[in-house]
């Protein structure tokens, strides 16, 4: 028996089979720039093996880190929200495989399966969420004159 995490636990099994038909197996070199911040979000993955750093561009220095993925996890989120502008980058750390899935295609699949549609935007409203928290302790942690302490 597979054990499913991340977006695909969070899918009802006939849901799950709907979305992974829409899905190809993609491979990406260690430090490959997978997407960047501002661009075109029309596409998302779910990784399989390997693990992609999160960063975001901080005005007068390198991109900084906010959060590491790994596998079973969902590598982007702005495909779902309009603009479809990716809101942080992203870089291989290691050999990743993953399931690629074409954004148009599955918004068209949410709106033909309201079901389907509604679980996935739960779902991503959750890392979105997730992602804001890292993104904020991260940069507290680097920037900030005390750290990023307790939140409240």
């Amino acid at each position: 028996m597979t054990t499913r995490t991340g977006v695909l636990a969070a899918l009802p099994a006939g849901h799950r089979e709907k979305l992974m038909h829409l899905a190809h197996d993609v491979a990406f070199p260690i430090a490959t720039r997978i997407f960047d911040e501002g661009g075109r979000a029309d596409r998302f993955w779910i990784i399989r093996t390997g693990s992609v750093t999160l960063d975001v561009r901080v005005p007068g220095r390198c991109a900084a880190t906010v959060e590491t993925l790994g596998g079973g996890d969902l590598l982007g989120w702005s495909w779902l929200i309009p603009p479809h502008r990716w809101h942080l980058g992203a870089e291989a750390a290691s050999p990743v495989r993953a399931e690629e899935f074409d954004a148009a295609a599955v918004r068209a699949l949410c709106v033909d399966d309201p079901v389907l549609g509604q679980a996935l935007a739960v779902f991503v409203a959750g890392a979105v969420g997730h992602r804001l928290r890292s993104t904020r302790t991260r940069l507290l942690d680097l920037y900030g004159p005390y750290g990023s302490g307790p939140l409240r």
